[in-house]
């Protein structure tokens, strides 16, 4: 078996000097006087890991989350670096020894001694190199990785290749590294370098195995497991017969690979396979997949037959994918079904869960992708502005049943088709489709974000001039390495894209479409306007949790427009847009406190109005995937979840825009109608209780309408008239509940006649419980208003609490129970303190400086 040597300890960092070159302002060329100073010359390199952190952790770099300091660390990224350490004596007996680099960030120059083993320039690809003759018995080899700065390899490839358009001022398309390191409508400009992914020493003998990729198909209930191996052999070995062990669950196959042969296919039958299902529609077992080289030519199968030479190892899942993307009566369809079941899919996407990528370890993972399924989630698209994530994200949604869309990564820009690039993108593509087929939880390759709408409506086309731009990658050379390496899986040229330039890319009505004019122009009421096919990205912004921004920010005071409000807001006019989005609802905020809640629920509204738009017109819409699930570092996004790990009311209001059945009011050509929206396996009948209310809870009218909903269907309940409120009502709203079964309470959907500012809310009025048991809090909330969209923002109690509700509307006399987490001290007066309702933003905002009514407070130890 091939020895594997660890290559992680003993790494230095070597500092740049006086003249090193760096294009920012401070010490000279750049770099700071701090550095320049440091009288070290090196300091330790943590590898994996990149030169922010290390300059951190040498206290060299102030934290570039915080504050205005990533202005202050962009000399980092227009530096070169150098990487070194000394390797292990060699100690081994195999014939062969590879130096092996899974990652490199991104244009380097790898030297053993003297010798010049290779350079890269390419962060999305794993490097090998065979230094058997190099490597001595004596140990003490230097091994020295010098990078050069991306801005330096970006710039030398757009004077070969031609400047080409971009949405961003950064040169990302000219190099294969995570674009949104140069920065993004959401994330700082951190330009990375260093050894991003491990690197270790193979020692082997005769044969090893290259690539291991296996295709996973399903037909008539049977399964079967084709494995396509790469086999690479030493001098000696290439005159051996091998044999290939296969293991898959309990099915063993076994096969001689003749002497000479390196691509070679061998398959396990596996009958009658439990099938991986997202969450929601069954369940996920995954079967270990195991295949092992072995030296005798033996057919053996048994475990001990032979030497083994070589094993992989992975966990695969058994089910089919399919993309429907049929004509219809409404255009032409993107619907995903998984084991023949079509799928409305529930989505998110998904940026770099930390814009310095080593810091994302796989319990940040677990816990990520765990608050995703939690909220409803079981789809997640990988978007191409960041990184084909490593195995341990993939492993997590393999386990956690969510389906993963995976872009290759381009976005937002015109990529040139010529060389140095070509290459690279095809080498990359091979390695990750390979690298990623095991993932019973990848269902969708997708070639690029927004690039052929971009040509289309951003004026490239002309600015272009014929020069090449990214569309013989999405329509020619990406296919074609899915189709040849994982034919399992469709694949979409982009997203957007509606299957054909016959058709505008975004055209709502044919394949995926992207919703972003009604962030940026209009009112978030501009969603019910058409029902996409699938709805690939919306969003609206909200800032992070207060705690957040307390944590990052010294600001004093915390303002919209304070300087490091302005600065950790990277979206063009982001503040003018919330502030619009604002104006059509609500009354101008009378302080900080209050916009911050009021932008919150703004995006929670938003969102909450979109999803339940198109949920109801299933089939016909078949998935929303929210923009955006995570931030990168704490700043104002359109994120559920902000940078520091918190969930705002958005993250609380998608557990119910997302569950399996979801109550909604919807307008339809002959009126209002109740929806009822059943996504599970099993029917949903009951009666839903229709009432007309005022605005003091006093009943006007009722009705109690019977329903059934058939599995996955939407059924509609006309509103009578007499259930209506006036048209213009300030003082009267609809309220539809439903006992759905499988949901904790009954399900509630409110329909106002009016926007907010133009509604008569009373001065609110609640009590209050509180009740403490092993360290958790309950507050139990009774209102003797009207209480719109009250929320208790826990990190207010203290920045490590969590509370397990969001936004909740109570009719006078109802009670609510939030639990905390995380409170060492409960109080009830700091509760009275941090609980927002609409009420009170827009009372306080009309009436400013008149004292808003707060509920009399009675507490219970």
């Amino acid at each position: 078996m091939k020895d594997v040597t660890p290559i992680a300890d003993g790494w230095r960092l070597r500092l740049p000097d006086a003249g090193s070159e760096a294009g920012c302002e401070g010490g000279s060329n750049g770099v700071p006087d701090a550095v320049r100073n440091s009288g070290t010359g090196t300091v330790p390199a943590v590898v994996p890991g990149c030169v922010h952190t290390d300059l951190m952790a040498a206290g060299l770099l102030e934290d570039p989350f915080l504050d205005s300091n990533e202005t202050a660390a962009a000399w980092v990224g227009r530096a070169d670096w150098t990487y070194g350490t000394a390797l292990p004596p060699r100690t081994t007996a195999h014939e062969r020894t590879d130096l092996v680099l899974d990652g490199l960030d991104t244009v380097a120059e790898i030297r053993l001694g003297d010798a010049l083993l290779g350079r890269t320039r390419n962060m999305h690809r794993g490097y090998r190199y065979d230094i058997t003759d190099r490597y001595g018995r004596d140990g003490g080899t230097a091994l020295t990785v010098a990078f050069t700065s991306a801005y330096t390899e970006a710039e030398r490839v757009r004077a070969l290749v031609g400047d080409r358009p971009n949405s961003y001022t950064e040169p990302f398309q000219y190099i294969r590294k995570m674009a949104c390191s140069f920065g993004w409508d959401w994330g700082p400009t951190l330009v990375t370098a260093g050894i991003w992914k491990p690197v270790r020493l193979e020692h082997w003998s005769t044969a090893r195995l290259a690539a291991v990729t296996p295709l996973v198909t399903v037909v008539d209930g049977a399964g079967r497991v084709e494995v396509r191996l790469e086999i690479e052999r030493t001098a000696s070995g290439r005159r051996r017969p091998l044999t290939v062990r296969l293991r898959v669950g309990e099915t063993r196959v076994a096969a001689e690979v003749p002497a000479g042969t390196d691509r070679f296919t061998v398959t396990a039958d596996v009958p009658d396979p439990e099938l991986w299902w997202p969450h929601g529609y069954g369940d996920q077992p995954l079967y270990d997949c195991e295949v092992t080289l072995v030296e005798d030519g033996s057919d053996d199968t048994s475990a001990d037959a032979g030497a083994a030479l070589d094993h992989w190892q992975r966990r695969i899942g058994f089910r089919t994918v399919t993309l429907d993307t049929a004509p219809d009566d409404h255009g032409s369809a993107f619907t995903l079904a998984v084991n023949g079941e079509p799928i409305f899919a529930r989505g998110i996407n998904w940026i770099p869960d930390d814009v310095l990528p080593t810091r994302i370890t796989p319990d940040r993972y677990r816990r990520r992708l765990q608050q995703a399924k939690d909220a409803g989630v079981d789809l997640v698209r990988v978007w191409g502005g960041g990184l084909y994530e490593s195995d341990d994200f993939y492993d997590v949604c393999d386990e956690l049943g969510l389906l993963v869309w995976q872009d290759f990564l381009f976005a937002c820009a015109a990529y040139a088709e010529e060389q140095p690039l070509r290459s690279e993108v095809e080498a990359e593509a091979r390695e990750n489709v390979a690298r990623l087929a095991p993932h019973a939880s990848l269902v969708l390759w997708n070639g690029n974000n927004e690039n052929l709408w971009a040509f289309r409506d951003w004026d490239w086309e002309p600015e272009l001039a014929g020069a090449s731009w990214g569309e013989g990658y999405y329509l020619g050379l990406l296919p074609r390495v899915v189709a040849e390496t994982d034919p399992t899986r469709p694949y979409w040229a982009g997203s957007p894209w509606s299957g054909s330039w016959r058709r505008h890319p975004n055209d709502p009505a044919h394949g995926t479409a992207h919703s972003w004019d009604v962030w940026n122009s209009r009112d978030w009421t501009g969603y019910l306007d058409d029902v996409p096919r699938f709805v690939a990205e919306f969003g609206w912004q909200a800032p992070p949790a207060y705690a957040t921004l307390r944590r990052a920010l010294s600001d004093s005071p915390l303002a919209p427009d304070s300087p490091g409000m302005l600065h950790h807001q990277k979206a063009a006019d982001g503040n003018g847009k919330l502030e619009r989005g604002l104006a059509h609802h609500f009354p101008p905020p009378a302080d900080f406190d209050t916009w911050h809640y009021l932008t919150q629920v703004n995006q929670a509204r938003a969102i909450a109005c979109g999803i339940e738009h198109w949920r109801s017109h299933w089939p016909v819409c078949a998935g929303t995937v929210v923009w955006q699930l995570n931030d990168c570092w704490p700043v104002t996004s359109w994120a559920a979840v902000d940078g520091d790990g918190r969930e705002k009311p958005l993250y609380h209001e998608l557990k119910r825009l997302y569950a399996d059945r979801l109550l909604t009011v919807q307008r339809r050509p002959g009126g209002l109608v109740a929806a009822v929206v059943n996504q599970s396996g099993e029917e949903c009948s009951g009666t839903a209780v229709l009432r007309r209310v005022a605005v003091d809870g006093a009943v006007l009218a009722e009705a109690r309408l019977p329903f059934g909903a058939p599995p996955r269907a939407v059924t509609e309940i006309p509103v009578p008239a007499e259930l209506l409120p006036p048209a213009g009502s300030d003082s009267e709203l609809l309220t539809v509940d439903a006992e759905l079964p499988g949901g904790a309470v009954p399900a509630r959907a409110l329909w106002f006649p009016v926007r907010d500012k133009d509604f008569a809310y009373p001065a609110p009025g609640w009590d209050l419980e509180l009740s403490t048991d092993d360290g958790v809090t309950r507050v139990t909330v009774t209102a003797r208003t009207l209480l719109r969209d009250l929320l208790l923002q826990a990190d207010r109690l203290d920045p490590a609490a969590t509370a397990d509700r969001g936004l909740i509307t109570l009719l006078p006399g109802e009670r609510a129970t939030i639990t905390v987490r995380g409170w060492g001290r409960p109080d009830a007066a700091a509760v009275d303190a941090a609980l927002s309702c609409v009420n009170s933003a827009v009372r306080a905002a009309v009436r400013a400086g008149e004292p808003v009514g707060r509920g009399a407070r009675r507490t219970v130890g």
